[in-house]
């Protein structure tokens, strides 16, 4: 699987992907994690040379018909998602997903992890930043794959400031989700009875002055009353 992510803050992603399970799957090349800032494909009168050689890159500007905030302009992000699609054409990979971040896009489930995981090679992502992406993009984006493979999403009823996060839910959502990501078979929670309470050692924790002990079921070695344990425990 091949993650492509459309994002004015491409090192955001730098420390979640560089630790545990996501760096592991990436350095055994189970995953790819691709990054485009379309700061880097602003033109014209939004590109400006400053005399001490910095380059200023305006990659937003304000809504018509007015309101708060900005809005990211729709030239610099077809351009990044422009390159990106290049790059999956020439790499000769198979089926692409487009997903698209807005608070009022289908909600993000495992069910969607799974059939992505099974479906596609390559999932670009565009994240947002202000108040959106120019809505032309999401038009002209359904054109380059077709709308059956465009999603808008959502991972909440909540309001982010970007789509970097909801980037990243998705990246570690679906990449478990790819043969050989996980440890073990086993480790997959959504295959197997869990429970929202989970003990380890030791058997008997004492913590100021008060003993918490774990609960008997769970040492007493008997199977079936331990799963019936946990599905009374099932979050």
């Amino acid at each position: 699987m091949h993650f492509h992510v459309i994002t004015i803050f491409p090192t955001m992603f730098d420390s979640y992907l560089s630790e545990s399970i996501l760096a592991r799957a990436l350095k055994e090349k189970k995953i790819k994690v691709s990054l485009y800032d379309p700061r880097q494909y602003v033109t014209g009168k939004y590109k400006k040379v400053w005399p001490d050689g910095n380059v200023s890159r305006i990659v937003d500007d304000r809504p018509y018909g007015g309101g708060p905030g900005m809005i990211l302009r729709a030239e610099p992000v077809l351009k990044a998602l422009e390159v990106a699609l290049k790059k999956i054409e020439k790499s000769g990979s198979g089926k692409v997903k487009i997903i698209h971040f807005s608070p009022s896009g289908k909600k993000f489930d495992t069910a969607f992890a799974k059939t992505t995981a099974k479906k596609y090679t390559d999932i670009v992502m565009l994240a947002g930043r202000y108040e959106g992406i120019d809505a032309r993009v999401v038009k002209i984006a359904k054109t380059f794959v077709g709308a059956a493979n465009f999603s808008d999403i959502s991972i909440g009823n909540y309001v982010l400031t970007g789509g970097e996060l909801p980037a990243m839910v998705l990246i570690d959502s679906i990449s478990r989700q790819i043969d050989g990501v996980l440890g073990t078979y086993e480790s997959l929670e959504e295959e197997r009875i869990s429970a929202s309470e989970f003990y380890t050692r030791p058997e008997i924790l004492e913590w100021k002055g008060k003993k918490h002990k774990v609960p008997a079921v769970l040492l007493s070695g008997n199977h079936k009353d331990i799963e019936d344990w946990k599905l009374s425990k099932k979050a």
